[in-house]
């Protein structure tokens, strides 16, 4: 009798202590199983709340002074055009509207896997579109509504636009593909000026996404902004041209990923309205005035502010398979594809 009293008194005592520590609010680890008896977790799942703390382990605790509040997807479609100043065939060699498809089935997927963390944020999914089939526009219209998620579908005019200038290409159709491309890109920034309040995310239709992606962007973008006290731009892609250069990189903790320090991406990327109103004459310039390279006005924001991408990819930008701005290293690539098959 006396050796079942010795066995049920740590146990007891231990309760004791955990229910103390959730009264005080602290975190325990049972080194023993790593699991988290206050918050009933096991170390490797996504300890972070929202709005309220991140914790990575064994670094600890964050606590979240920038709350994100609003996170609006701005995603600009044309299933009509394979690659707009190239005639490569893309990775899995398929119709471009697949691509599109995909893209945007991802964003849903991983959305609703974010579902319950995003109770207190308000989402919604813009596409601004130009040139693709009523076919293709339908069927984007019906997986959305049947998503239960936010959304509106915007027809492009490029009539707004005439004053796109690009660059002489000796080529009329790439030109025409270009200025419309650029149209759409100027159209989301207004977009996102006029409608947005907190978070917006620029997608291209050609990034397929993680189910974890949009999870630990956010939460990523609440933790990094909390401890530097400052916005920042997030992508979800780690692009292989980057290791073909020998730039300096800081290595950060996000939710569940290592991110690392870029001076620059493309232009699927996450940020603030605040530096959107703040660089809003660099990002017109962008949109309205042709560079070589296009982003460069986005880069000289990176000189600025603080830009980081995921190591390992959150997401499969689908270009030619040879292209050095496409296809992210050490991911499953084929699992991607055929997860987010439309």
């Amino acid at each position: 009798m006396k050796k079942i009293e010795n066995i049920k008194r740590p146990n007891f005592l231990k309760k004791l202590f955990v229910k103390l520590c959730r009264i005080i609010g602290f975190e325990v680890i049972d080194q023993t199983d790593l699991s988290l008896p206050i918050i009933n977790k096991q170390a490797n799942d996504s300890l972070s709340i929202l709005g309220k703390k991140n914790i990575s382990i064994p670094i600890g605790e964050t606590k979240i002074t920038r709350i994100v509040k609003s996170l609006d997807i701005i995603i600009k479609t044309c299933t009509s055009v394979n690659l707009v100043t190239q005639n490569k065939k893309r990775i899995f060699e398929k119709n471009k509207s697949e691509y599109t498809f995909r893209s945007i089935n991802s964003i849903i997927n991983s959305l609703k896997f974010s579902e319950e963390n995003f109770e207190k944020i308000d989402v919604k999914i813009y596409i601004i579109d130009h040139n693709s089939k009523k076919e293709d526009l339908d069927q984007i219209d019906n997986k959305l509504k049947k998503s239960n998620i936010k959304f509106e579908i915007l027809d492009l005019n490029l009539e707004k636009f005439k004053n796109i200038k690009t660059l002489d290409k000796g080529n009329p159709s790439i030109e025409k593909n270009m200025r419309s491309t650029m149209a759409n890109i100027r159209a989301s920034f207004d977009l996102a000026n006029e409608k947005a309040s907190d978070l917006v995310y620029f997608v291209e239709d050609d990034y397929i996404h993680k189910k974890e992606s949009i999870f630990e962007m956010v939460s990523t973008y609440e933790k990094i902004s909390s401890e530097q006290n400052s916005e920042l731009f997030i992508c979800p892609v780690d692009y292989p041209y980057l290791y073909k250069k020998l730039d300096n990189s800081k290595i950060l903790i996000g939710n569940k990923y290592h991110w690392r320090t870029v001076n620059e991406s493309l232009l699927t990327f996450m940020t603030s309205k605040s530096l959107i109103k703040k660089y809003w004459d660099d990002l017109v310039l962008m949109s309205e005035n042709e560079h070589s390279p296009f982003e460069t006005p986005l880069h000289k924001i990176y000189d600025k502010e603080l830009c980081i991408s995921p190591v390992p990819s959150l997401a499969m930008h689908c270009t030619n398979v040879n292209s050095v701005f496409g296809l992210s290293p050490n991911i499953d690539w084929n699992k991607l594809w055929v997860d987010n098959e439309f």
